[in-house]
């Protein structure tokens, strides 16, 4: 029988108690978080083989909680609210839900997409498309992805011909269909993902002009950290007789993270951090700072110090961002400093060290940076710098995560000299050379 309308809110503890479940059934760390899995195999799911090939090349053999609740709902057509926070399967889950309307139905226009995603940021459009190849590798369909950042000519080719799924940022979006070059008529699945976000970053009246323009009989499935007044406002207006569905996180940080805190003095800040590094010694290390003139200042006195290093924000252009995350992924970078626009979109797995440089502003970006590390298996490590400026955003990381983070004061041993030149004169030594100058390379 089909899966009424209804509001569901799914707890950890209603999951099956731990001796229930098959030893071969262990959680999963998917992006940030440590996810438990449940007793509801994908293969009992209503999914087409080719989909069910897909995801038993990847691995996915028990569905996670917001998949197991999700799914019931969204594969019989059901629209679908869901709170669930980045990182705990939620992707998986709608790319499920339009493959198999897709498979299971006939195109009504010969070019048009059939699907539609919309994401806050180029990152996370990025990585959907990537988890869309991956998912749906054995189905002939093709999935795009546009947004800001990029080339407008170059991502307009992209949209020529027949295009089944388009994944984009509001804004890149809003271009296309203005000149006509993005047709949203035809579409029979709307997702909205991080809904929440989109609306923290003003995309509000564009994601009302989306969904105005798309087909008005379709599937619209919304995903949020967080279901509030506005975001349930929206799935009023733009949804039909809406399918609830909470799951209240645990474990929201992974196991296999072992973090730490220094509470430091400011100006002992990058000190204390020449020495992590060198003490630890990572082959590849994220450092997250709050702003953009932090990042270049200390990325500048990284390099100056011996450490190959590189810096990334939200300002810089794509192809250069995407051409340091490969950087990174092969080793030619050790150390990348970056604004929080990393920690949504960057997919490395084998990152040994994460840093806090400064603690962040949201205390939800703390579970994103930290994130980076400890994935597919590996042990990572995290560390935050407590200063006196940023102690009081600690209270809420914590509260947030639900632990106390282990503190500890630095000795002076844990203090190494600043070998650089000030940042005044790196950036005269670059606007004369092309690059940075070579500071004094401390032996490693």
């Amino acid at each position: 029988m089909e899966p009424q309308p209804l509001t569901e809110t799914y707890a950890p503890n209603d999951l099956p108690a731990a001796d229930d479940l098959a030893e071969a059934k262990p959680a999963v760390t998917l992006n940030a978080r440590y996810v438990p899995q449940t007793d509801v195999l994908f293969a009992d799911m209503p999914l087409p083989e080719e989909l069910q090939r897909g995801l038993a090349d990847m691995g996915f053999i028990y569905c996670t909680p917001v998949q197991a609740k999700a799914l019931p709902h969204t594969l019989h057509g059901h629209d679908v609210a869901g709170q669930a926070q980045t990182g705990t399967g939620k992707t998986a889950a709608f790319l499920l839900t339009i493959f198999k309307e897709l498979l299971e139905t006939d195109r009504d226009h010969d070019t048009a997409p059939r699907a539609v995603i919309i994401a806050p940021t180029r990152e996370l459009a990025i990585q959907i498309a990537s988890d869309a190849e991956e998912i749906g590798r054995y189905c002939d369909f093709r999935t795009v992805a546009v947004f800001g950042g990029m080339d407008w000519e170059k991502q307009a080719k992209v949209l020529e011909g027949t295009v089944d799924i388009v994944v984009g940022t509001p804004g890149r979006m809003m271009d296309y269909m203005r000149r006509k070059m993005l047709d949203l008529r035809h579409v029979q699945v709307v997702v909205i993902d991080e809904a929440d976000r989109m609306f923290d970053m003003g995309f509000v009246a564009d994601i009302q002009f989306i969904l105005s323009h798309c087909a008005k009989e379709r599937q619209t499935l919304l995903f949020s950290a967080t279901l509030s007044y506005d975001v349930m406002r929206l799935a009023a207006r733009y949804m039909h007789e809406v399918v609830e569905i909470r799951i209240e996180p645990e474990n929201i940080t992974s196991k296999t993270i072992e973090q730490e805190l220094y509470h430091v003095l400011e100006r002992d800040k990058l000190p204390l951090l020449l020495w992590i590094l060198e003490d630890l010694k990572p082959k590849r290390a994220l450092v997250f700072i709050n702003t953009k003139r932090a990042g270049e200042w200390l990325e500048f006195k990284l390099f100056h110090n011996g450490w190959q290093s590189a810096y990334m924000s939200g300002d810089i252009p794509q192809k250069k961002r995407l051409r340091l995350v490969e950087e990174f992924r092969e080793g030619k970078v050790e150390v990348l400093v970056a604004t929080d626009v990393a920690a949504r979109g960057l997919h490395v797995d084998d990152v040994d060290l994460v840093v806090n440089f400064d603690i962040p502003l949201d205390a939800e970006d703390y579970v994103h940076r930290i994130g980076r590390t400890g994935r597919a298996g590996n042990k990572g490590k995290a560390i935050t710098l407590a200063d006196e400026g940023l102690v009081e955003k600690l209270a809420p990381v914590e509260k947030y995560i639900g632990q106390k983070i282990p503190s500890r004061l630095p000795t002076p041993e844990q203090m190494l000299d600043d070998l650089s030149p000030s940042f005044r004169e790196t950036q005269r030594a670059q606007g004369k050379l092309g690059g940075p100058a070579k500071g004094k390379k401390r032996r490693r």
